[in-house]
């Protein structure tokens, strides 16, 4: 078998290896966003501000927790699990230098305080606004009759 013949074979191999790894991000994705209300979520372990550290992905409402997932994973299970009465909103910043090539535009950071270790959540103002709404209720199934 010639050699330009085998370099073929090994390109169409590799090239059906790639679609098949796109075809099941997208299924993936497809899969967790008919699990709940999804949103762009991008996290970060780091308290400074710089490019290092974000992960990008999206997260999932559940009843009393929020699945974050990568958005650039095979794996079906959430990266990061937090709990409704967990997660701490402290501060709200535009990002700042080459934090903006990192993330979303128009994206907002705000520090958190988190069980996880997350310190840094960017995401669209209007998904903050939910955030912040779904943080502040009560689960579903609760009797809580306690206004303030």
């Amino acid at each position: 078998m010639p050699l330009t013949t085998s370099l073929f074979w090994v390109f169409v191999v590799c090239v059906l290896l790639l679609i098949c790894a796109m075809a099941s991000l997208v299924a993936r994705r497809a899969w967790i966003i008919r699990q709940g209300v999804c949103f762009d979520l991008c996290v970060n372990v780091e308290t400074e501000h710089s490019a290092k550290g974000w992960m990008l992905g999206f997260a999932v409402y559940g009843s009393s927790e929020l699945l974050w997932y990568r958005a650039f994973s095979l794996m079906p299970r959430p990266k990061y699990r937090f709990a409704r009465g967990t997660v701490l909103i402290d501060n709200r910043r535009d990002p700042e230098g080459v934090e903006r090539m990192a993330l979303h535009d128009g994206h907002v950071i705000v520090e958190t305080t988190t069980a996880t270790g997350v310190r840094q959540f960017a995401l669209d103002p209007h998904d903050l606004t939910t955030l912040l709404s779904w943080l502040e209720s009560s689960p579903p199934g609760r009797d809580v009759d306690n206004v303030v």
